[in-house]
Protein backbone atom coordinates (compact mmCIF):
# COMPACT_ATOMS: atom_id res chain seq x y z
CA UNK A 1 0.00 0.00 0.00
CA UNK A 2 0.89 3.69 -0.53
CA UNK A 3 1.58 5.69 2.46
CA UNK A 4 0.90 8.86 3.49
CA UNK A 5 3.45 10.30 6.18
CA UNK A 6 1.58 12.79 8.38
CA UNK A 7 3.88 15.38 10.30
CA UNK A 8 2.28 17.24 13.66
CA UNK A 9 4.12 20.37 13.64
CA UNK A 10 1.83 22.33 15.07
CA UNK A 11 3.13 23.25 18.79
CA UNK A 12 4.41 26.54 20.26
CA UNK A 13 7.37 25.01 22.09
CA UNK A 14 6.67 27.45 24.76
CA UNK A 15 9.60 25.86 27.26
CA UNK A 16 12.29 26.31 24.27
CA UNK A 17 11.61 30.46 25.06
CA UNK A 18 12.34 31.40 21.52
CA UNK A 19 10.47 33.58 19.34
CA UNK A 20 11.25 30.46 16.86
CA UNK A 21 8.73 28.05 16.32
CA UNK A 22 10.32 24.98 18.23
CA UNK A 23 10.31 22.63 14.78
CA UNK A 24 13.11 25.55 13.01
CA UNK A 25 15.59 24.82 15.69
CA UNK A 26 18.46 22.82 14.65
CA UNK A 27 20.31 19.90 15.21
CA UNK A 28 23.37 19.04 13.32
CA UNK A 29 22.45 22.39 10.63
CA UNK A 30 19.51 20.92 9.39
CA UNK A 31 15.64 21.98 11.11
CA UNK A 32 14.17 19.47 13.62
CA UNK A 33 10.88 19.33 10.94
CA UNK A 34 13.54 18.90 8.00
CA UNK A 35 15.02 15.58 9.89
CA UNK A 36 11.61 14.09 9.87
CA UNK A 37 10.53 15.23 6.35
CA UNK A 38 13.84 13.76 5.28
CA UNK A 39 12.81 10.41 6.92
CA UNK A 40 9.69 10.00 5.54
CA UNK A 41 11.57 10.57 1.68
CA UNK A 42 13.46 7.22 3.07
CA UNK A 43 10.98 5.65 3.53
CA UNK A 44 9.36 6.21 0.26
CA UNK A 45 6.07 8.09 1.52
CA UNK A 46 4.04 8.18 -1.49
CA UNK A 47 2.64 11.61 -0.01
CA UNK A 48 4.09 13.55 3.39
CA UNK A 49 1.79 16.29 4.66
CA UNK A 50 2.88 18.69 7.55
CA UNK A 51 0.09 20.20 10.04
CA UNK A 52 1.58 23.52 10.68
CA UNK A 53 -0.07 26.39 13.51
CA UNK A 54 2.40 27.95 15.59
CA UNK A 55 4.88 30.81 13.48
CA UNK A 56 3.04 29.69 10.87
CA UNK A 57 4.74 32.61 8.68
CA UNK A 58 8.32 32.04 9.91
CA UNK A 59 7.68 27.98 9.34
CA UNK A 60 6.39 28.66 5.48
CA UNK A 61 9.47 30.92 4.78
CA UNK A 62 11.87 28.42 5.97
CA UNK A 63 10.52 25.30 4.98
CA UNK A 64 7.68 26.23 2.42
CA UNK A 65 9.96 24.95 -0.57
CA UNK A 66 9.70 20.93 0.48
CA UNK A 67 7.45 19.10 -1.34
CA UNK A 68 4.95 18.56 1.26
CA UNK A 69 1.49 19.07 1.27
CA UNK A 70 1.34 21.88 3.98
CA UNK A 71 -1.87 21.96 6.43
CA UNK A 72 -2.42 24.61 9.13
CA UNK A 73 -4.28 23.83 12.06
CA UNK A 74 -5.28 26.95 13.41
CA UNK A 75 -6.97 25.75 16.78
CA UNK A 76 -4.29 23.45 18.54
CA UNK A 77 -6.83 21.29 20.56
CA UNK A 78 -4.15 18.14 20.72
CA UNK A 79 -2.79 15.65 18.35
CA UNK A 80 -6.09 13.59 17.52
CA UNK A 81 -7.37 17.41 16.60
CA UNK A 82 -4.55 17.65 13.97
CA UNK A 83 -4.69 14.73 12.40
CA UNK A 84 -8.46 16.07 12.13
CA UNK A 85 -6.94 18.79 10.32
CA UNK A 86 -5.96 16.05 7.18
CA UNK A 87 -8.21 13.53 7.49
CA UNK A 88 -9.67 14.87 3.44
CA UNK A 89 -5.68 13.76 2.76
CA UNK A 90 -6.38 10.03 4.15
CA UNK A 91 -7.39 7.68 1.59
CA UNK A 92 -8.83 4.12 2.82
CA UNK A 93 -6.65 2.83 0.63
CA UNK A 94 -3.46 4.25 2.04
CA UNK A 95 -0.92 3.26 5.30
CA UNK A 96 -0.92 6.37 7.66
CA UNK A 97 2.21 7.43 9.21
CA UNK A 98 2.14 9.74 12.39
CA UNK A 99 5.36 11.34 12.90
CA UNK A 100 6.07 13.76 14.93
CA UNK A 101 8.50 17.43 13.59
CA UNK A 102 9.95 17.69 16.84
CA UNK A 103 11.48 14.05 17.26
CA UNK A 104 14.28 14.17 14.65
CA UNK A 105 16.24 10.84 15.35
CA UNK A 106 13.76 8.26 14.30
CA UNK A 107 15.92 5.53 12.02
CA UNK A 108 14.49 4.56 8.82
CA UNK A 109 14.91 1.12 9.70
CA UNK A 110 12.50 1.83 12.66
CA UNK A 111 9.94 3.01 10.96
CA UNK A 112 10.08 0.61 8.24
CA UNK A 113 9.20 -2.51 11.04
CA UNK A 114 6.69 0.11 12.14
CA UNK A 115 5.10 0.34 8.57
CA UNK A 116 5.32 -3.47 8.17
CA UNK A 117 3.39 -4.07 11.55
CA UNK A 118 0.57 -2.16 9.89
CA UNK A 119 -1.30 -4.76 7.95
CA UNK A 120 -4.95 -5.91 7.75
CA UNK A 121 -6.40 -5.85 11.43
CA UNK A 122 -3.53 -4.44 13.07
CA UNK A 123 -2.66 -0.78 14.23
CA UNK A 124 1.17 -0.65 14.71
CA UNK A 125 2.58 1.15 17.45
CA UNK A 126 5.81 2.79 18.19
CA UNK A 127 6.79 2.51 22.52
CA UNK A 128 9.47 2.18 24.30
CA UNK A 129 10.57 1.51 28.05
CA UNK A 130 11.95 4.54 30.37
CA UNK A 131 13.70 4.78 33.54
CA UNK A 132 11.46 7.82 33.82
CA UNK A 133 8.35 7.86 32.13
CA UNK A 134 7.24 10.89 33.51
CA UNK A 135 5.00 12.92 31.06
CA UNK A 136 4.59 10.01 28.59
CA UNK A 137 1.17 8.28 28.05
CA UNK A 138 1.34 4.58 29.34
CA UNK A 139 0.47 1.90 27.62
CA UNK A 140 -2.08 -0.30 29.64
CA UNK A 141 -1.78 -4.28 28.59
CA UNK A 142 -3.98 -7.11 30.21
CA UNK A 143 -2.32 -10.35 31.91
CA UNK A 144 -1.79 -12.00 28.56
CA UNK A 145 0.54 -8.66 27.19
CA UNK A 146 -1.81 -7.38 24.83
CA UNK A 147 -2.03 -3.98 24.74
CA UNK A 148 -5.65 -2.22 25.95
CA UNK A 149 -4.80 1.53 25.71
CA UNK A 150 -3.15 4.03 26.50
CA UNK A 151 -3.47 6.76 29.07
CA UNK A 152 -2.48 10.14 29.57
CA UNK A 153 -0.23 10.58 32.65
CA UNK A 154 -2.51 13.50 33.66
CA UNK A 155 -5.45 11.17 33.41
CA UNK A 156 -3.57 8.15 34.84
CA UNK A 157 -4.14 5.82 38.41
CA UNK A 158 -1.07 5.59 40.51
CA UNK A 159 -0.58 2.33 39.09
CA UNK A 160 -0.80 3.21 36.01
CA UNK A 161 1.76 6.21 36.47
CA UNK A 162 4.22 3.24 37.66
CA UNK A 163 4.22 1.81 34.19
CA UNK A 164 7.34 2.45 32.27
CA UNK A 165 6.68 1.09 28.66
CA UNK A 166 5.38 4.73 27.24
CA UNK A 167 3.60 5.50 24.12
CA UNK A 168 5.98 7.72 21.44
CA UNK A 169 2.85 8.74 19.63
CA UNK A 170 4.11 7.42 16.36
CA UNK A 171 2.26 5.05 14.24
CA UNK A 172 0.99 3.37 11.63
CA UNK A 173 -2.33 2.33 10.51
CA UNK A 174 -4.63 1.56 7.42
CA UNK A 175 -6.46 4.74 6.49
CA UNK A 176 -10.10 3.73 6.00
CA UNK A 177 -10.34 2.55 9.99
CA UNK A 178 -7.89 5.54 10.85
CA UNK A 179 -10.65 7.98 9.71
CA UNK A 180 -13.66 6.29 11.18
CA UNK A 181 -11.69 6.34 14.44
CA UNK A 182 -11.17 10.31 14.37
CA UNK A 183 -14.98 10.66 13.97
CA UNK A 184 -15.23 9.28 17.37
CA UNK A 185 -12.94 10.87 19.09
CA UNK A 186 -14.13 12.91 22.12
CA UNK A 187 -12.14 15.82 24.41
CA UNK A 188 -13.81 15.06 27.72
CA UNK A 189 -10.20 14.73 29.31
CA UNK A 190 -8.26 16.71 32.12
CA UNK A 191 -6.56 18.57 29.22
CA UNK A 192 -9.36 19.63 27.46
CA UNK A 193 -8.02 18.04 23.98
CA UNK A 194 -8.82 15.00 21.36
CA UNK A 195 -6.34 12.35 22.40
CA UNK A 196 -4.50 10.62 19.59
CA UNK A 197 -4.05 8.16 21.39
CA UNK A 198 -7.43 7.11 22.08
CA UNK A 199 -7.61 5.72 19.08
CA UNK A 200 -5.45 2.96 20.42
CA UNK A 201 -8.75 1.77 22.67
CA UNK A 202 -11.28 2.59 19.89
CA UNK A 203 -9.06 -0.09 17.75
CA UNK A 204 -9.08 -2.62 20.34
CA UNK A 205 -13.09 -2.20 20.75
CA UNK A 206 -13.15 -3.33 17.56
CA UNK A 207 -10.71 -6.21 17.43
CA UNK A 208 -7.71 -4.77 15.77
CA UNK A 209 -4.53 -6.14 17.44
CA UNK A 210 -2.18 -3.38 18.82
CA UNK A 211 1.65 -4.51 17.25
CA UNK A 212 3.98 -2.94 18.88
CA UNK A 213 7.71 -2.16 18.07
CA UNK A 214 10.40 -0.44 19.97
CA UNK A 215 13.39 1.71 18.62
CA UNK A 216 17.04 0.10 18.77
CA UNK A 217 17.91 3.32 21.16
CA UNK A 218 15.80 5.68 22.94
CA UNK A 219 17.15 8.66 21.80
CA UNK A 220 15.02 7.87 18.78
CA UNK A 221 11.87 8.49 19.84
CA UNK A 222 12.90 11.68 22.29
CA UNK A 223 11.33 15.46 21.38
CA UNK A 224 12.70 18.46 21.69
CA UNK A 225 10.74 20.52 24.47
CA UNK A 226 13.67 22.84 25.88
CA UNK A 227 16.80 23.90 25.09
CA UNK A 228 18.37 21.15 27.32
CA UNK A 229 16.68 18.57 25.35
CA UNK A 230 18.02 20.20 21.88
CA UNK A 231 21.69 20.45 23.14
CA UNK A 232 21.56 16.39 24.33
CA UNK A 233 20.01 15.48 21.16
CA UNK A 234 22.47 16.99 19.35
CA UNK A 235 25.37 15.44 20.90
CA UNK A 236 23.36 11.95 20.32
CA UNK A 237 23.28 13.02 16.71
CA UNK A 238 26.78 13.86 16.10
CA UNK A 239 27.28 10.91 18.14
CA UNK A 240 25.67 8.61 15.12
CA UNK A 241 27.86 10.87 12.47
CA UNK A 242 31.09 10.78 14.42
CA UNK A 243 30.19 6.58 14.31
CA UNK A 244 29.64 6.63 10.85
CA UNK A 245 32.93 8.25 10.01
CA UNK A 246 34.92 6.25 11.94
CA UNK A 247 33.14 3.37 10.62
CA UNK A 248 34.31 4.76 6.88
CA UNK A 249 37.71 5.02 7.82
CA UNK A 250 38.35 8.65 9.38
CA UNK A 251 40.71 9.04 12.33
CA UNK A 252 38.66 11.41 14.50
CA UNK A 253 40.98 11.90 17.96
CA UNK A 254 37.96 12.34 19.84
CA UNK A 255 34.30 11.54 18.39
CA UNK A 256 32.74 13.90 21.40
CA UNK A 257 34.44 17.26 20.09
CA UNK A 258 33.42 16.59 16.58
CA UNK A 259 30.10 18.59 14.61
CA UNK A 260 29.67 17.69 11.20
CA UNK A 261 26.47 19.85 10.41
CA UNK A 262 26.28 18.89 6.50
CA UNK A 263 27.25 16.18 4.41
CA UNK A 264 30.59 14.98 2.86
CA UNK A 265 30.43 13.95 -0.42
CA UNK A 266 32.93 12.55 -1.15
CA UNK A 267 35.88 10.99 1.69
CA UNK A 268 39.43 9.61 0.77
CA UNK A 269 41.53 7.18 3.12
CA UNK A 270 43.30 7.88 6.10
CA UNK A 271 41.40 11.17 6.90
CA UNK A 272 42.55 13.07 10.16
CA UNK A 273 40.61 14.85 12.32
CA UNK A 274 41.49 16.77 15.35
CA UNK A 275 39.07 18.23 18.11
CA UNK A 276 36.71 20.54 18.40
CA UNK A 277 36.46 20.44 14.06
CA UNK A 278 32.88 21.35 12.30
CA UNK A 279 31.99 20.63 8.64
CA UNK A 280 29.32 22.15 7.31
CA UNK A 281 27.33 22.15 3.96
CA UNK A 282 28.61 20.29 1.52
CA UNK A 283 32.63 18.86 2.01
CA UNK A 284 34.94 17.10 -0.27
CA UNK A 285 38.30 15.41 1.85
CA UNK A 286 40.94 13.68 -0.31
CA UNK A 287 43.55 10.98 0.90
CA UNK A 288 45.57 11.16 3.49
CA UNK A 289 43.84 14.64 4.73
CA UNK A 290 45.22 15.99 8.29
CA UNK A 291 42.39 18.88 10.13
CA UNK A 292 43.67 20.22 12.92
CA UNK A 293 42.03 21.08 15.95
CA UNK A 294 39.79 23.87 15.50
CA UNK A 295 39.13 24.56 11.84
CA UNK A 296 35.96 24.88 10.17
CA UNK A 297 35.15 24.25 6.94
CA UNK A 298 31.96 24.95 4.80
CA UNK A 299 31.42 24.02 1.30
CA UNK A 300 35.32 23.01 0.97
CA UNK A 301 37.08 20.38 -1.21
CA UNK A 302 39.91 19.63 0.26
CA UNK A 303 43.07 17.61 -2.33
CA UNK A 304 44.84 14.50 -0.95
CA UNK A 305 47.74 15.02 0.88
CA UNK A 306 46.25 18.40 2.12
CA UNK A 307 47.59 19.39 5.67
CA UNK A 308 44.83 21.78 7.47
CA UNK A 309 46.52 23.47 10.03
CA UNK A 310 44.69 24.73 13.84
CA UNK A 311 42.23 27.61 13.81
CA UNK A 312 41.90 27.99 9.91
CA UNK A 313 38.52 28.66 8.34
CA UNK A 314 37.87 27.56 4.64
CA UNK A 315 34.24 28.48 3.16
CA UNK A 316 33.28 28.07 -0.57
CA UNK A 317 37.25 27.08 -1.54
CA UNK A 318 38.76 24.41 -3.29
CA UNK A 319 42.35 23.25 -1.98
CA UNK A 320 44.58 21.26 -4.59
CA UNK A 321 46.64 18.47 -3.18
CA UNK A 322 49.81 18.72 -1.26
CA UNK A 323 48.61 21.83 -0.17
CA UNK A 324 49.54 23.38 3.73
CA UNK A 325 47.11 25.99 5.10
CA UNK A 326 47.40 27.91 8.41
CA UNK A 327 47.35 28.14 11.42
CA UNK A 328 45.00 30.86 11.22
CA UNK A 329 44.31 31.36 7.38
CA UNK A 330 40.73 32.18 6.32
CA UNK A 331 39.99 31.36 2.51
CA UNK A 332 36.89 32.71 1.87
CA UNK A 333 34.58 32.26 -0.98
CA UNK A 334 35.71 31.61 -4.83
CA UNK A 335 39.48 31.17 -4.10
CA UNK A 336 40.96 28.11 -5.94
CA UNK A 337 44.44 26.87 -4.48
CA UNK A 338 46.08 24.79 -7.07
CA UNK A 339 48.90 21.85 -5.49
CA UNK A 340 51.47 22.70 -3.54
CA UNK A 341 50.31 25.82 -2.21
CA UNK A 342 51.21 27.41 1.10
CA UNK A 343 49.32 30.07 2.73
CA UNK A 344 49.96 30.27 6.12
CA UNK A 345 49.42 32.21 9.26
CA UNK A 346 46.89 35.05 9.64
CA UNK A 347 46.90 35.04 5.87
CA UNK A 348 43.16 35.90 4.01
CA UNK A 349 42.28 34.98 0.66
CA UNK A 350 39.06 36.01 -0.89
CA UNK A 351 38.03 35.62 -4.83
CA UNK A 352 41.00 34.36 -5.62
CA UNK A 353 43.32 31.48 -7.91
CA UNK A 354 46.70 30.86 -6.81
CA UNK A 355 48.76 28.53 -8.97
CA UNK A 356 51.40 25.54 -8.07
CA UNK A 357 54.03 25.94 -5.64
CA UNK A 358 53.10 29.57 -4.67
CA UNK A 359 53.24 30.58 -1.08
CA UNK A 360 51.49 33.31 1.07
CA UNK A 361 52.55 32.31 4.52
CA UNK A 362 52.23 35.52 6.63
CA UNK A 363 49.62 38.40 7.70
CA UNK A 364 48.69 38.95 4.16
CA UNK A 365 45.30 39.75 2.72
CA UNK A 366 44.88 38.46 -0.90
CA UNK A 367 41.48 39.54 -2.52
CA UNK A 368 40.37 39.34 -6.63
CA UNK A 369 43.65 38.29 -7.63
CA UNK A 370 45.23 35.83 -10.08
CA UNK A 371 48.36 34.56 -8.96
CA UNK A 372 50.70 32.41 -10.74
CA UNK A 373 52.91 29.31 -10.26
CA UNK A 374 55.80 29.33 -8.14
CA UNK A 375 55.57 33.34 -6.69
CA UNK A 376 56.72 34.09 -3.21
CA UNK A 377 54.47 36.80 -1.16
CA UNK A 378 55.93 38.21 1.35
CA UNK A 379 54.36 39.62 5.02
CA UNK A 380 51.81 41.88 5.25
CA UNK A 381 50.99 42.04 1.94
CA UNK A 382 47.95 43.19 0.40
CA UNK A 383 46.20 43.80 -2.89
CA UNK A 384 44.13 46.88 -2.67
CA UNK A 385 40.99 45.99 -4.43
CA UNK A 386 38.48 48.42 -3.22
CA UNK A 387 37.76 51.77 -4.51
CA UNK A 388 35.08 52.32 -2.36
CA UNK A 389 32.66 51.54 -5.36
CA UNK A 390 33.95 48.65 -7.36
CA UNK A 391 36.70 45.70 -7.19
CA UNK A 392 39.33 45.42 -8.86
CA UNK A 393 41.93 42.74 -10.25
CA UNK A 394 45.48 42.06 -8.96
CA UNK A 395 47.49 39.91 -11.33
CA UNK A 396 51.23 38.60 -10.43
CA UNK A 397 52.53 36.03 -13.14
CA UNK A 398 54.48 33.21 -12.48
CA UNK A 399 57.74 33.49 -10.54
CA UNK A 400 57.25 36.69 -8.73
CA UNK A 401 58.75 37.80 -5.40
CA UNK A 402 56.39 40.18 -3.28
CA UNK A 403 58.72 41.87 -1.04
CA UNK A 404 57.03 42.28 2.58
CA UNK A 405 54.64 44.87 3.26
CA UNK A 406 53.90 45.67 -0.25
CA UNK A 407 50.60 47.22 -1.64
CA UNK A 408 49.29 46.48 -4.92
CA UNK A 409 46.42 48.83 -5.98
CA UNK A 410 44.54 47.06 -8.50
CA UNK A 411 43.85 47.06 -11.21
CA UNK A 412 47.83 46.32 -11.83
CA UNK A 413 49.93 43.20 -13.03
CA UNK A 414 53.19 42.44 -11.69
CA UNK A 415 55.38 40.54 -14.46
CA UNK A 416 56.85 37.49 -15.06
CA UNK A 417 60.42 36.75 -12.45
CA UNK A 418 59.82 40.27 -11.22
CA UNK A 419 60.52 41.54 -7.63
CA UNK A 420 59.03 44.32 -5.82
CA UNK A 421 60.88 45.37 -3.40
CA UNK A 422 59.67 45.63 0.19
CA UNK A 423 57.70 48.55 1.69
CA UNK A 424 56.51 49.52 -1.90
CA UNK A 425 53.28 50.83 -3.34
CA UNK A 426 52.72 49.18 -6.60
CA UNK A 427 50.39 51.52 -8.78
CA UNK A 428 51.30 50.72 -11.77
CA UNK A 429 51.93 47.75 -14.40
CA UNK A 430 56.18 46.25 -13.68
CA UNK A 431 57.74 44.69 -16.16
CA UNK A 432 59.32 41.08 -16.19
CA UNK A 433 62.45 40.14 -14.84
CA UNK A 434 63.16 43.69 -13.19
CA UNK A 435 63.27 44.97 -9.25
CA UNK A 436 60.40 47.59 -9.05
CA UNK A 437 60.24 49.59 -5.59
CA UNK A 438 58.43 52.76 -4.41
CA UNK A 439 60.27 54.32 -1.63
CA UNK A 440 60.39 57.80 0.37
CA UNK A 441 64.36 58.63 0.66
CA UNK A 442 65.83 57.28 3.42
CA UNK A 443 66.90 60.40 6.04
CA UNK A 444 69.10 60.23 8.87
CA UNK A 445 69.70 63.72 10.84
CA UNK A 446 72.49 64.85 12.68
CA UNK A 447 71.61 66.29 15.86
CA UNK A 448 68.28 65.72 16.31
CA UNK A 449 66.95 64.51 19.89
CA UNK A 450 63.68 62.66 21.54
CA UNK A 451 61.22 64.88 22.53
CA UNK A 452 60.96 65.36 26.76
CA UNK A 453 58.20 64.60 28.57
CA UNK A 454 57.04 68.39 30.27
CA UNK A 455 56.86 68.42 33.94
CA UNK A 456 54.22 70.70 35.62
Amino acid sequence: MDVLALILAAGQGTRMRSALPKVLHRIGGVCLLEHVYRLAGAVQAGETAIVYGHGAEQTLGELGHLSATWIEQKERKGTGHAVMQAADRIRDDVKVLILYGDVPLLKQETVETLLHHASGPSLGLLTVVLDNPTGYGRIIRDDTGKVLRIVEEKDASAEERAVREVNTGILAVEGGPLKRWLKALRNDNAQGEYYLTDVVGLAVAEGYFIDTSHPAREEEVLGVNNRQQLAELERAYQSRRAADLMERGVTLRDPARFDLRGEIAALGRDVEIDVNVVLEGNISLGDNVRIGPHVCLKDAVIGNDVEILAHSVIEGAVVGAGSRIGPFARLRPDSVLAEAVHVGNFVEIKKSDIATGSKVNHLSYIGDASIGAQVNVGAGTITCNYDGVNKHRTVIEDGAFIGSDTQLVAPVRVGRNATIGAGSTITKDTPEERLTLSRAKQLSIEGWKRPEKTRK
